[in-house]
C-alpha cells in the first residue's frame, strides 16, 4: 500500500526551486543544487537523461522519479524497488533498472505516467543476504548487448541461512578478512545479449561501482581500494580475463585449483590484468564511481573522448586521458573539478542533451552527501593539461593554452617527476612503494608553447609517473594551471 507521500506524488507534481549559483564570465562552469521533494531520502542510486532534457533519478530507498529542469517539477514513476543502483531509460514509459536482486524492465503500459509492469530480465546470480552485494549497470553497446557488474560479498557482513544459487565455499578465505564469492557470480561482470542469453564476461572485482563504454565500445570498470586492491583503479575490461581479486575466480568454468586464497601471491599476480589507470589514494580518488564519456559536448571540446569519473570521498570529479599503446589501453588522470560548491558522495553522472553534467550524490553507509547537482559549462576552457602521452624516452604534455615563457628558470623548479607503485596483497590498501624521484634529462616546448616534451631516465612498466607542474602560468600570466598534478600509469612502453 502506497504511503500518502507517494499518492500525493503520483497525483500532483512538485514545483520546487533550484538554488542557482550566479554565472561568472570568467568561470568554466557553475553548479546548481537541485531541490528534491520534501520527505524523499535523496540518496541518489542512478541517473539517466531523456531526449527532451528531463532527468530520471533512482534513489536507494526504491523510488524512480523524473525531473523537469524547465518547470522544476518532480514526478514519481515507480516505487518499492530494492537499491536500484543502475538505470537505462529507454523512454519515459520504459526503463531497465538494476535492482539488488535482479535486472528489471519497468513499463507504464496505460500511459498514466506511472509504471504498472515489472518484468524480470535476469536474476541468475547468487545472493547470500550480505549487505554488500550491490549490483551495477546496465550499459549497452552498439550491438544491443547489456553489461552489468556484481559486487563481491563483504567480510564485514554475514550470510543468511538460505542462499540463492549454487555454493562454493572455496570462494572465501579460510582465515582472516577478505571480500568473498561463495555464490555465482559475485565479483564478475556479466554480458546479456539482445536475446537475453547471459555470459559470465570477466572476473576479479571487489567493488566495481562504475561501468562505462567509450566511443569504440571498449568496456571500462572502476574498482575501489580494499583487500587485494592497493589503491583504486580503472580497468579496460575484456572478455575472459581476470582483474585481480581472487574470490570470484572460483566461478570460472573448469576451475580446479581449489581455494584461490591459498595460492602464492606471485601466482595470483601473474593471473591478473593490471590496471589501465591507477588513482593514487588521497591524491586523486579514494572511492571512484561512474565514468562518463565526454562526447560531442560543445563546451568541453578540449577534452573530447576523455572520461569524467565520480569520487565518493571528496568534493571532486576526476578526468581520465587514455591512449592505446601496443594494443593496450593506458593513460593519465588528473582532477576535473575540486570544490567550487561540489558536494561529496558523487555516485552517478549523466550528461543531458544540452551538455550539462548532472551529478547524483549518496551517503548510503558511505562517506558522502545526498542530492543532485547540475554543472553548467560556460564554454570557457580552463588553463589545464589537455592530454598526456607516453613517448619512447619520456612524456608529452599538451595544454589548453600557451604557457608563459619560462626559459630563465631551470626546468626542475617548474616541473618535478616521481614514480611509485602499490602492493598487490591481501591487506586492505597499500602505501606507495618503490618511490623514486625521476631526473629530467631534457625539456623543450613546441606547438607555440602549448606542448611540453619531457625526456627522462628510462621508463619502467608497472609504475605511476606523477608529474608536478608547480609554477606554470598561461601566456598572459592571468591564470595559473588549474591542476598541478597529473599521473600516468604505464602498462606498455613505446617501442
Amino acid at each position: 500500500m502506497k504511503s500518502l507521500f507517494y499518492i500525493l506524488l503520483a497525483c500532483t507534481a512538485f514545483s520546487l526551486a533550484c538554488s542557482d549559483h550566479q554565472s561568472d564570465e570568467k568561470n568554466a562552469f557553475y553548479i546548481d543544487s537541485i531541490a528534491t521533494p520534501e520527505g524523499l531520502t535523496a540518496e541518489v542510486a542512478a541517473l539517466d537523461a531523456l531526449p527532451d532534457g528531463r532527468i530520471v533519478a533512482t534513489f536507494m530507498r526504491g523510488e524512480i522519479m523524473i525531473y523537469n529542469p524547465e518547470t522544476k517539477e518532480w514526478k514519481l514513476f515507480a516505487s518499492g524497488l530494492h537499491e536500484p543502483l543502475g538505470i537505462k531509460a529507454i523512454s519515459d514509459k520504459e526503463m531497465l533498472v538494476m535492482q539488488l536482486p535482479e535486472l528489471t524492465r519497468i513499463k507504464d503500459t496505460d500511459n498514466d505516467g506511472e509504471a504498472d509492469l515489472f518484468e524480470t530480465i535476469y536474476d541468475g546470480f547468487g545472493m547470500t543476504g550480505n549487505y554488500h552485494e550491490f549490483t551495477y549497470g546496465p550499459v549497452q553497446d552498439r550491438n544491443g548487448n547489456l553489461y552489468i557488474a556484481l559486487n563481491s560479498s563483504s567480510s564485514g557482513g554475514g550470510m543468511s541461512d538460505e542462499l540463492r544459487g549454487d555454493t562454493l565455499m572455496i570462494g572465501k578465505m579460510r582465515e582472516g578478512n577478505a571480500m568473498f564469492s561463495v555464490v555465482p557470480y559475485r565479483g564478475w561482470v556479466m554480458k546479456i545479449d539482445k536475446n537475453y542469453k547471459v555470459t559470465p564476461f570477466a572476473s576479479g572485482f571487489r567493488s566495481p561501482n562504475g561501468i562505462a563504454l567509450d566511443a569504440k565500445d571498449r568496456f571500462y570498470v572502476t574498482e575501489n581500494q580494499g583487500d587485494w586492491v592497493g589503491t583504486s583503479p580503472l580497468y579496460h575490461v575484456e572478455e575472459g580475463k581476470h582483474y585481480g581479486h581472487p574470490a570470484s575466480i572460483v566461478w570460472t568454468k573448469g576451475w580446479n585449483k581449489g581455494n584461490p586464497f591459498d595460492l602464492p601471491v606471485d601466482t595470483l599476480d601473474k593471473m591478473r590484468e593490471k590496471p589501465t589507470v591507477i588513482f593514487p589514494h588521497d591524491l586523486l580518488a579514494n572511492s571512484p564511481t561512474q565514468p562518463i564519456l565526454i562526447k560531442d559536448n560543445k563546451n568541453l571540446k578540449a577534452f573530447d573522448g576523455q572520461f569524467i569519473i565520480g569520487e565518493m570521498s571528496s568534493e571532486r570529479l576526476v578526468r581520465v586521458m587514455l591512449e592505446e599503446v601496443n594494443g593496450v589501453m593506458q593513460g593519465a588522470a588528473t582532477v576535473f573539478i575540486q570544490g567550487e560548491g561540489l558536494r561529496k558522495g558523487n555516485n552517478r553522472l549523466v550528461f543531458s542533451p544540452n551538455g550539462d553534467l548532472w551529478v547524483g550524490q549518496a551517503d548510503h553507509g558511505w562517506l558522502g552527501d545526498r542530492g543532485i547537482q547540475r554543472i553548467r559549462f560556460t564554454g570557457k576552457t580552463p588553463f589545464d593539461v589537455k592530454g598526456m602521452k607516453i613517448k619512447k624516452n619520456g612524456f608529452e604534455l599538451n595544454f589548453t593554452d600557451k604557457v608563459a615563457n619560462t626559459e630563465n628558470e631551470p626546468i626542475d623548479s617548474l616541473v618535478q617527476v616521481r614514480r611509485y607503485r602499490y602492493h598487490y596483497h591481501k591487506k586492505y590498501g597499500s602505501e606507495q612503494i618503490d618511490i623514486k624521484n625521476i631526473k629530467i634529462n631534457k625539456a623543450d616546448w613546441s606547438k607555440g608553447r602549448k606542448q611540453l616534451n619531457l625526456q627522462l631516465e628510462p621508463l619502467e612498466k608497472g609504475y605511476v609517473y606523477e608529474v608536478a607542474l608547480t609554477k606554470l602560468k598561461n601566456e598572459n600570466n592571468t591564470d595559473s594551471l588549474q591542476n598541478k598534478l597529473v599521473m600516468y600509469t604505464i602498462k606498455e612502453l613505446r617501442k
